[in-house]
């Protein structure tokens, strides 16, 4: 782990020192992202409700530059150097992207399968067809026991992804499914979505340090 990496996990346990049991589960889930990126993997995310929003939040950051400039690949720069202007715009435009995916952001599916099927399953649904070993799925439940996330769980498991989960204390039922669990300190719905916005930003910002930082 890079000295800025360590910096930015030392930064997070200063200011929410409420978090200090969650450190070796922060980086134990570091360290399988940046694996997951390394060998070409994509990460998914879901949730239910302020948690739907934070897999977004989270695909946002990931996509697109967080805190640093990422340059895009000198492959792609240099084809698109072949457009002429239209192409040397798109070069000082694009940023350096982590392939993320909103499992929430699905409309079209998720609605044409909870009406001919069931809403427990649609996250399940999506990373069956979309999901690939060596993937990562973040699942976001405050409780712990969202059933849809508990069962795109499984089906990761199923299909070798990587599981990594983020809940309130004690992790719930998606404790006995996910390789690692950061279950922050609070009970109450909107006191662990509180805890669970800084932890993911951390994450971001480590992984766009250690994949982008030259």
């Amino acid at each position: 782990m890079k000295r800025n990496t360590q910096k930015i996990l030392a930064e997070l346990m200063e200011k929410y020192p409420q978090l200090k049991g969650c450190f070796s589960d922060i980086e134990k889930a570091f360290v399988m992202l940046k694996n997951c990126y390394e060998n070409c993997g994509s990460v998914f995310v879901c949730g239910n409700g302020g948690s739907a929003s934070d897999s977004e939040h989270i695909v946002g950051e990931l996509l697109k530059n967080f805190k640093k400039h990422r340059p895009i690949q000198r492959v792609v720069y240099e084809k698109l150097q072949d457009f002429g202007e239209d192409g040397a715009y798109l070069c000082e435009k694009l940023e350096g992207a982590l392939p993320a995916y909103s499992l929430n952001s699905q409309t079209g599916i998720m609605t044409a399968f909870a009406n001919d099927k069931s809403w427990d399953a649609v996250f399940a649904q999506q990373l069956y067809g979309l999901g690939r070993e060596g993937d990562c799925l973040i699942s976001l439940s405050t409780s712990g026991n969202s059933k849809n996330c508990i069962y795109a769980t499984m089906v990761a498991k199923a299909k070798h992804l990587v599981t990594i989960s983020l809940t309130g204390e004690g992790g719930g039922e998606l404790k006995k499914y996910c390789d690692c669990i950061i279950a922050v300190p609070e009970m109450e719905t909107y006191k662990v979505q509180e805890l669970h916005l800084p932890v993911y930003h951390c994450l971001c910002a480590m992984l766009e340090v250690e994949l982008f930082e030259v």
